[in-house]
């Protein structure tokens, strides 16, 4: 027999977060989150997302043993303010059980109507900057940090289920040594004279700071077109400084302002800490930042996780001006490989700014939605 708990404790959470600890011990390719950070995820007293959200999390066992987990999710920004009358779900784990993912999924159900919602969709966080979509191909690729793994069975669950697909992503790699940068370097210079812009760089992080809210804002204007859009608050900003900015080099952000030194683009690259943090296996302390740090400083692979150009300033050529500025900061570090976070298949002004460098998929992955 099956049975629904809810999580109510600091205790409860622990076992939400490492539940996949347990049903991907034998996977090579699964990147396991920090437990600290992931905990604070989900506690009401440290994300102000929980200032416009709300979330119940459970955990579903069979003799005892959890054999599954879902976050049931509210934005009511989304509710409210785009009328989406949408119940989320996400952090969505579960055995081979059609009754295990079943039970979950009910329970989403459940609260969505309870809400007079009309429809759920997940995977999904609770924001734009949240990990994002069910895998459906690259199942032999290494996740990263900033997306979920899953096996592959997962899908035919949603589609036993009754979920129909809702938007599709797909996540891309190159080596850098397929950037040429004629197909970019002439362009930047023109456009920097025409518009009178400048490329912003960095060596410490507290210089990044004076621009990081600039940076949210832009972000909110750049994206607010996308399918999947949700505004990041004035309370959210600081709670994204604390947790990204710090986690960042410094040096892999970058931002280009016009004469007025108002910003209307911006870049942000990470470092990729997908073998350090399978290494760690979830624990910063006692050793577990130091491989972080040594992962910060000597990867040679990076992953590109935000790009953002003002509308006024879109199919401008702005985003040669921030290639250009990278050319030289991985020629400097030798880097070898360029990964890319997930993107809408229906983002075409994204993949025209990509399509030079000829990535190649290594990740495809859904969210799923079914009418309550």
């Amino acid at each position: 027999m099956i049975t629904i708990k809810e999580v109510h404790s600091k205790k409860g959470l622990k076992k939400f977060v490492k539940f996949p600890f347990k049903l991907y011990k034998d996977s090579k390719y699964w990147v396991p989150p920090i437990v600290s950070q992931e905990i604070k995820t989900f506690d009401k007293n440290e994300n102000p997302v929980f200032k416009d959200a709300e979330a119940r999390y459970f955990l579903a066992y069979k003799d005892n043993e959890i054999v599954g987990r879902i976050a049931a999710i509210i934005n009511w920004l989304e509710v409210n303010n785009q009328n989406l009358k949408k119940m989320r779900f996400g952090w969505f784990d579960f055995i081979d059980d059609l009754e295990v993912s079943k039970i979950l999924l009910e329970k989403v159900a459940e609260i969505g109507k309870e809400n007079n919602l009309d429809y759920c969709e997940g995977p999904v966080g609770f924001s734009n900057l949240d990990k994002v979509g069910v895998m459906t191909e690259g199942f032999e690729e290494v996740s990263n940090m900033i997306t979920w793994y899953n096996h592959p069975y997962y899908i035919k669950h949603y589609e036993s289920h009754g979920f129909t697909i809702e938007k599709s992503y797909s996540e891309y790699r190159f080596p850098f040594s397929n950037v040429s940068k004629e197909t970019f370097f002439k362009a930047q210079d023109l456009v920097k004279r025409r518009y009178k812009l400048k490329a912003l760089e960095f060596n410490k992080t507290k210089d990044v700071m004076p621009y990081a809210d600039k940076m949210f804002d832009l972000f909110n204007r750049a994206y607010s077109s996308l399918s999947s859009f949700v505004e990041i608050t004035d309370i959210q900003k600081e709670y994204f400084k604390k947790k990204f900015i710090s986690f960042v080099n410094p040096e892999y952000i970058k931002f280009v302002v016009d004469e007025n030194d108002d910003l209307i683009a911006f870049a942000i690259v990470l470092p990729r800490f997908a073998e350090a943090l399978q290494q760690i296996k979830g624990k910063l302390f006692p050793f577990g930042f130091l491989k972080i740090l040594k992962a910060k400083k000597h990867s040679k692979d990076v992953v590109f996780y935000l790009i953002g150009v003002d509308p006024e300033y879109q199919r401008k050529g702005v985003h040669a001006v921030i290639f250009n500025e990278y050319y030289k900061t991985f020629t400097e570090k030798s880097i070898i490989n360029c990964h890319r976070t997930p993107e809408l298949d229906d983002n075409e002004a994204i993949h025209k700014i990509w399509k030079h460098f000829d990535p190649v998929v290594v990740k495809r992955r859904k969210t799923c939605r079914k009418k309550l």
